[in-house]
């Protein structure tokens, strides 16, 4: 049997830092050719273009492969499947795959799809990276024990007892073989000393806490573990592993602005729609009248960073699109009036 290629699967909620990460994977991977399968959450292709827009080499149109069809965890046969067959059935196939879910997306079943008998002798799981918002999570925007949180809601008849951006959060952590506390720049030492004493009982046995700061770590640390996770997916446990999974929770829409003359007026009012409105996640690229490269901005909650990626091409239409992504019922029209767009 043919060596199977190893493949990096890199999760983690919303806004983390995973693409930052493979940002830097790329322009550290040592001469490996590498293959990429983004999956959004979103109806626009924003972290497949962020990752296109690195300008590095060896990063190109054909290894970076968009799954824009749905979460990837919900979609393994219609999708990532054939997908992965597509990577795995080239003339000259790739050293390393590296797949970046979804911020929703729950790793377990997908590290379960490369048992599959269409791809199990051809490919493996070389180890789950699960990317950590450190600062988010030290602030307590995600509880750091959901069963003690979950124990004071049921105890409580006032509270709202189902919360499942934290169940998706400990998920995420339970399934992985590294947890990287992205964002830990942010942090005092005590704070990131409290935070690893909060995670840890969340994580099985020898899981690593690796802290990072704009996803800047060493790829011999992520790369080349060699776990085979598929062999042991079911000592990873789930808060979903007896329910079927959706994102009914969950909503995303795209708010075309038109040219932005002033982005710090824009950030300003993004910023007062995350306050307002029950938004997690805001990404997307403006047109600056004026400007030949493209603006990327990108919050988490009422944090955003805005910075130039890369020259327009002559064959793009110079636009200015926002994936805004929050919870149910979120009010599109008003936040789209808020923005100018409507």
């Amino acid at each position: 049997m043919a060596t199977r290629i190893p493949t990096t699967v890199i999760t983690g909620f919303l806004g983390a830092g995973k693409t930052s990460l493979i940002r830097h994977l790329v322009e550290n991977n040592n001469g490996k050719r590498l293959a990429f399968l983004i999956n959004e959450f979103g109806d626009l292709g924003i972290d497949r273009e962020l990752l296109l827009g690195c300008g590095v080499e060896g990063c190109d149109e054909d290894d970076v492969v968009e799954l824009a069809n749905g979460c990837i965890c919900c979609t393994v046969a219609d999708d990532f499947t054939p997908a992965l067959e597509a990577l795995l059935d080239r003339d000259t196939p790739p050293d390393h795959i590296l797949i970046e879910t979804s911020g929703l997306a729950l790793p377990k079943p997908l590290v379960a799809a490369f048992n599959w008998p269409e791809i199990r002798n051809r490919v493996t799981v070389d180890g789950v990276i699960t990317v950590v918002d450190a600062s988010a999570v030290a602030d307590g925007r995600f509880a750091p024990d959901p069963d003690a949180v979950q124990a004071m809601r049921e105890a409580d008849p006032a509270l709202d007892h189902d919360d499942p951006i934290e169940e998706l959060f400990v998920d995420q952590l339970q399934c992985a073989d590294v947890v990287v506390l992205n964002k830990s720049d942010l942090l005092e030492a005590s704070a990131m000393d409290a935070l690893n004493v909060n995670i840890t009982p969340h994580l099985r046995s020898g899981v690593r806490l690796l802290p990072a700061a704009h996803g800047r770590l060493d790829a011999s640390a992520l790369l080349g573990l060699g776990l085979a996770a598929e062999s042991n997916v079911d000592a990873r446990k789930s808060h979903h592993d007896d329910e079927e999974h959706d994102h009914d929770d969950f909503d995303s829409f795209a708010v075309e602005l038109g040219d932005v003359a002033d982005s710090d007026l824009l950030e300003q009012r993004l910023v007062q729609l995350v306050a307002t409105h029950d938004i997690l996640r805001v990404k997307g690229f403006l047109n600056r009248p004026g400007r030949d490269r493209r603006e990327v901005i990108q919050g988490v909650g009422p944090r955003f960073q805005r910075y130039f990626d890369r020259d327009w091409r002559a064959d793009e239409p110079r636009r200015s699109q926002l994936v805004i992504i929050g919870m149910t019922g979120l009010d599109r029209h008003a936040i789209t009036v808020a923005l100018g767009a409507a």
